[in-house]
């Protein structure tokens, strides 16, 4: 005789179909895909995204992302070449190209990008001097995502770019610099001072040597400034009397 199925024998069978159904039935989005293992070996490509069936529980799967991360590197400390303290930090861009190498080749790429970002950003810093980590902050970058590119690539994991954020100095050091700034300014601002007085030299010599050759001018240039200087409304004017205008009276006087 046939046996029925007792109420809470039929609850288990429709559990045990619905975990079944739930872990086979798997939804990606566009940015996702899936890696499969099969018994315990890889599968042979990447699925998604979309609808996918992973035959649970021979076929296991590993979700995982393509969109870029943006990865805060902490800041470091780092002596330049030229035996300066400072603080570095950074900003990594990377994103994974290769999920099936991300999952296979290393534990967590995550964490294994972050600390070879760290232990990066000390080695190739360290190599430069302070004025080159200040003023050459591009090509610093450019070599950085180089060497952190060329590393991850075994891992399935592709560095878009890295960026220098900022660089703390010691307190002395900002002095020091800002003295040097200072001072630069100054240098700057005495040799446009003295270009100007050099100008000014060379227009006068050449006005003169243009009145040695006409003694008259001499004459009207001081009438000139007589004129000027009346038209401020001075009560009392004294100025110095050309030799030139006393011969010129003497010569009037007597004829």
């Amino acid at each position: 005789m046939r046996e029925t199925l007792t109420l809470p024998g039929l609850l288990i069978a429709i559990f045990v179909g619905l975990l079944f159904l739930f872990k086979w039935i798997n939804v990606l989005n566009e940015y996702e895909r899936a890696v499969t293992f099969w018994l315990g070996r890889l599968g042979k490509a990447p699925k998604g995204p979309g609808l996918v069936l992973i035959f649970w529980p021979f076929e296991r799967m590993v979700r995982m992302s393509l969109r870029t991360v943006v990865h805060d590197v902490p800041a470091q400390d780092i002596i330049t070449k030229d035996n300066v303290s400072v603080k570095v930090n950074a900003v990594v861009y990377f994103r994974v190209v290769e999920p099936e190498k991300s999952v296979v080749q290393v534990e967590n790429f995550l964490y294994a990008t972050s600390q070879l970002a760290q232990t990066t950003l000390r080695s190739v810093l360290g190599q430069v001097e302070l004025d080159d980590l200040l003023s050459e902050r591009e090509r610093l970058n450019t070599q950085l995502q180089q060497i952190l590119d060329q590393h991850t690539e075994p891992w399935g994991v592709k560095v878009a770019s890295v960026e220098v954020k900022q660089v703390d100095l010691p307190p002395d050091m900002q002095r020091a610099m800002a003295k040097q700034a200072e001072a630069e300014r100054e240098k700057r601002a005495k040799i446009v001072h003295a270009a100007g007085e050099l100008e000014a030299s060379q227009k006068l010599a050449a006005a003169a040597t243009a009145m040695a050759a006409e003694p008259m001018t001499i004459t009207l240039r001081y009438l000139q400034t007589l004129t000027e200087i009346a038209s401020e409304k001075n009560s009392t004017i004294i100025f110095p009397l050309p030799i030139e205008l006393l011969n010129l009276l003497k010569l009037q006087s007597k004829s």
